[in-house]
């Protein structure tokens, strides 16, 4: 246990002296891997905050049910169970035929007049929200079929232009990230490299005396996940504080006030980030040392 426990605090202590030995290459190697990954911490809260406000803006994407005139109110609360039975349906509003003839008297203002004496002819209705908009085709067809069910109005335009920017931001960030860990991946493997060239005969010497790959290995790997993991750090302390310095300004502009649409706080996205950088600093650490090490070692 003793002997284990000494072989890996060797091999932990390499690489950190092989981090702080090489102080130019790993300094060129956390200013890179920080570039790339403060591009990747944008695109990423960029990616989230698109989402989230598309998912404000379907949360409020709904469909007017209208039902015949003269239902009765045993039979509109039927309609409200079957409508509420049906999958992938978020809320069901009742709005009376007395609410929508309200509404629109006071939205025609000064011409009001005109809709004295037409009460009778609004019906009742419903609006109903979806957990999914991609649904909203589905819902519409089955609600259609419900009986004393008059129509169905939705926006079916909008929602399949909400559909389509939602794929698409979802798609933009994932190949970006791919670009970015690609790159980073890169960066690190030559930084490594560079420390394995300048060793090679300590290598070749330790091959020599019986020592494994595996040992020889480690030491860069704890190097790659050094650079790695603090490069991550150093990045989601910068985003951080150019984020919460910009999104004040960014929620108080015109657009957002009058839409009333929210933005995540950092804090919001704080675990996600924080845990999604730790992994990818890592992970590139790991992959680029394995990669850089393939030359010198018998894989």
């Amino acid at each position: 246990m003793t002997v284990r426990y000494n072989v890996m605090n060797y091999l932990i202590g390499e690489g950190f002296r092989n981090v702080l030995k090489n102080k130019k290459s790993t300094g060129a190697a956390l200013i890179i891997m920080c570039m790339a990954m403060l591009m990747f911490g944008v695109f990423f809260i960029l990616g989230e905050n698109v989402n989230y406000i598309m998912e404000q803006v379907e949360s409020e994407q709904g469909m007017q049910v209208y039902l015949d005139i003269g239902t009765t109110d045993e039979e509109i609360s039927t309609i409200e169970s079957q409508i509420r039975a049906i999958g992938g349906i978020n809320t069901v509003e009742f709005v009376s035929g007395t609410e929508g003839y309200n509404e629109m008297k006071e939205g025609l203002e000064g011409y009001a007049d005109l809709m004295d004496g037409i009460e009778d002819i609004f019906p009742d209705s419903f609006i109903v929200t979806l957990t999914d908009l991609s649904l909203n085709a589905d819902v519409q067809k089955q609600i259609e079929q419900i009986e004393k069910v008059d129509d169905v109005v939705s926006s079916d335009g909008t929602v399949d232009i909400l559909i389509q920017i939602t794929k698409g931001v979802r798609i933009v960030t994932f190949a970006i990230l791919v670009v970015l860990v690609i790159i980073s991946i890169f960066i690190i493997t030559n930084t490594i490299k560079l420390t394995v060239h300048a060793r090679r005969k300590e290598i070749s010497i330790m091959k020599y005396v019986g020592a494994t790959n595996s040992f020889i290995r480690w030491p860069f790997i704890v190097e790659g996940i050094i650079i790695g993991v603090v490069a991550a750090l150093i990045s989601i302390l910068i985003v951080g504080i150019a984020y919460n310095l910009s999104i004040n300004g960014i929620t108080q502009t015109d657009t957002f006030q009058r839409l009333n649409l929210r933005l995540y706080t950092f804090a919001d996205m704080f675990n996600l980030l924080l845990i999604t950088y730790i992994i990818l600093g890592a992970g590139i650490g790991i992959v680029g040392s394995s990669i850089s090490m393939r030359k010198y070692l018998e894989v």
